[in-house]
């Protein structure tokens, strides 16, 4: 059996990876991971890279982000299904510039899934997370497929599995080529179409001995009587001519795939029932499904849930049939305690003090916490003066009081970054990066129009266009809150939650800062691009006249941005502006141009209609620039110009407990991993004013 993962280089300029297991971590064997994909594709400097896959799925997570590095790459990527591609590693199969499939071989997609354990608001919150994974997964099918979003969106949220054949899967669009099946497959681990979701198909294979499953498994292979046809197109009895295939090493290949499957099957099983072993029945059930081929893995989990389901004594007796699923008491302390706290400092929001009345801490000082943390876990506080409570509450490491105050401190620090009023998200892209290196965003070019054919019927060469590109790198910024021991015996709040505040909205105003301070560069012409010149520069066709901001000059910016053309420099871009940006003075004049009904500027106000009006559909003045220079910027989903990107998507600061400690007390680490940068200059003009 080949490794679940391996990538290998085939020459200077291709390269091989090969998906042949589980996607993310697996708990019973090996498996391909997104970390190890992203990490060993950043190593390869190809042109080509075949991508082999056969995998049930896995890791929903993972699969995107293995995904999106395959699409991240520079290289020609092309996907050969060679057994199955189920549930999340057909979304990866989409990452392929092409796609094939073997004749014998199977494509599944089906709604993501997972579980959850919580109360009632906590499990349909989970409900509510697999339908973003939904929507998430479903623009990488339509990109391949061409299909609308609700057809996708059929197939990810009715919970069915749909299985296509190789003929099925191209007609649909997932894949746009079959290859004729090859006997070398049979090392793939997935047997012709005979093989189901769950391991052999036991419909199809007789149960009675491993050997009647081979004999099931082959029997288009067994003798076959062929009746060639003679000159009057008709056989003859004495025509018949005999045909036999020797499938004695098939078999043999086959009964070794199938042992080797049901080992994984059996261990897998036994893993899932390991922390279960001491309830009673749960051996009987383990060794029924240990027994049963048909059981898969994902079915011995169900069977084990209902059996302990079965024997859980329920909350309410009168509720015979119903299992309560109750917070774990440690983390109800800690909410609770953490609730309490933000109430008495005066930062908790509306949900949090509706529910303070049923606080069983409410009004406790962080004292009194304190030495409840150490009784909760066994420390005897008799004899323990102040200084040396607050200490033990500190390092003792079984104690809850550090993670209360984390808690407290970090919903305060989101709570407070949430409502800080920014700018910057209406004139920029959001996006995502995956590590701190510098990450490409390419521009493709366009080709020219079609050559006239000359009078020899010749036809012309076509030249290819460069692309273009720009990067932008993440960097991590921010600080640490001291909490001394002499605050909690104060009890003084303000010394960390009210600190904690002030990070987040000092968090929410640094990227705010960026973001500005990037638009001031080169006299506010902007940082420099990958060609040398400023983000807005004569050669990128950006610069306004120079002319107060009037209707008229609107408007000449207007067709400034809309001649800018593609890469190739082949067709316009008709862009069109969005958001008008101004210095804080501006604002009144800019709001009064782009909402009057007659050209304000015109002594006869009624014969002369303002042609720019209601152009922008935002306008956003603000203290950050000074002057007269003016930005006009349009969608930015449409034509970023200025990118905010996030470390794994994570846009809110982050804040965690240091480990050690070198201050009398503890210390909290706030952090927010971010980068801006200017990833193209088409979307936007700016112009100088007067």
């Amino acid at each position: 059996m080949p490794k679940p993962f391996k990538i290998k280089a085939k020459g200077e300029s291709s390269a091989e990876l090969l998906i042949y297991g589980d996607i993310g971590d697996s708990w019973w064997g090996e498996s391909v991971t997104a970390k190890d994909t992203a990490e060993e594709l950043s190593k390869l400097d190809v042109d080509t890279i075949d991508v082999h896959i056969n995998s049930y799925g896995g890791a929903v997570s993972d699969g995107i982000a293995i995904f999106n590095s395959l699409r991240r790459h520079k290289a020609q990527i092309n996907v050969r299904i060679d057994g199955v591609a189920v549930s999340i590693a057909s979304l990866i199969a989409m990452a392929g510039d092409t796609v094939e499939i073997a004749e014998n071989a199977l494509f599944m997609v089906h709604a993501p899934w997972g579980g959850a354990v919580g109360n009632a608001k906590e499990l349909r919150d989970y409900a509510d997370v697999l339908d973003t994974y939904a929507e998430a997964m479903a623009s990488s099918y339509m990109r391949k497929t061409g299909q609308d979003k609700e057809t996708i969106m059929d197939l990810l949220t009715d919970g069915q599995d749909h299985w296509y054949t190789a003929s099925e899967a191209k007609d649909f669009g997932y894949v746009d080529t079959v290859f004729e099946e090859e006997m070398a497959a049979a090392a793939s681990g997935f047997k012709k179409s005979k093989f189901g979701p769950n391991g052999l198909d036991h419909a199809a294979v007789a149960a009675s001995s491993k050997a009647a499953q081979v004999a099931a498994i082959h029997k288009p292979l067994e003798e076959e009587k062929v009746m060639p046809k003679g000159n009057d197109n008709q056989a003859t009895k004495d025509d018949v001519v005999d045909n036999k295939v020797d499938t004695a090493e098939i078999e043999a290949k086959a009964v070794a795939q199938y042992q080797a499957k049901n080992k994984k099957r059996k261990e897998g099983i036994r893993s899932a029932f390991k922390p279960f072993a001491d309830r009673e029945g749960v051996q009987d059930v383990l060794e029924s499904c240990i027994d049963d081929d048909a059981v898969s893995v994902e079915d011995a989990r169900a069977k084990l849930l209902e059996h302990i389901g079965k024997e859980a004594t329920p909350s309410n007796p009168a509720d015979s049939g119903r299992i309560e699923i109750t917070e774990d008491e440690t983390e109800k302390f800690r909410t609770a305690a953490s609730d309490a706290i933000m109430v008495r400092a005066g930062v908790a929001g509306a949900d949090i003090k509706k529910d303070i009345r049923a606080n069983p801490l409410r009004g406790k000082k962080l004292l009194a916490l304190a030495e409840d943390s150490l009784k909760r876990a066994g420390i005897k506080t008799d004899g323990m003066d102040q200084m040396q409570l607050v200490s033990a509450a500190f390092t003792q490491s079984t104690s809850d009081f550090p993670i209360l105050l984390e808690n407290a401190m970090h919903k305060t620090l989101q709570q407070a970054y949430v409502v800080v009023s920014d700018t910057w998200t209406r004139f920029c892209k959001q996006g995502s990066v995956s590590d701190f290196r510098a990450h490409n965003r390419y521009r493709v070019g366009s080709l020219s129009n079609l050559d006239a054919i000359n009078e020899l019927g010749e036809f012309k060469n076509k030249t290819i266009p460069d692309g273009e590109k720009e990067s932008i790198t993440a960097s991590t910024k921010g600080n640490i809150i001291n909490l001394s021991r002499q605050a909690v015996i104060n009890d003084d709040l303000d010394a960390f939650v009210g600190l904690a505040a002030s990070l987040g909205r000092a968090a929410k105003r640094t990227i705010e800062a960026d973001v500005y301070a990037l638009l001031a560069l080169n006299s506010g012409l902007g940082p420099a691009m990958n060609d040398g010149n400023p983000l807005f520069d004569a050669s990128h066709n950006n610069l306004g006249a120079g002319a107060a901001i009037s209707m008229a000059a609107i408007d000449a910016n207007r067709v400034v941005m809309a001649s800018q053309t593609d890469v190739g420099g082949n067709d316009y871009l008709d862009l069109r502006p969005e958001v008008l940006l101004v210095p804080l003075a501006l604002g009144g004049t800019a709001r009064t141009i782009n909402e009057a009904k007659y050209d304000p500027d015109t002594a006869n106000k009624l014969q002369k209609p303002n042609m720019v009006n209601g152009l922008f559909n935002d306008i956003v003045d603000t203290p950050r620039l000074t002057g007269t220079r003016r930005y006009m910027f349009a969608n930015p989903e449409e034509a970023p110009v200025i990118e905010v990107a996030f470390l794994d998507g994570n846009d809110v600061p982050y804040l965690e407990l240091e480990n050690g400690f070198t201050v009398d007390g503890a210390r909290y680490k706030v952090r927010l991993d971010f980068a801006v940068g200017a990833v193209d200059f088409r979307g936007a003009v700016t112009d100088a004013g007067a």
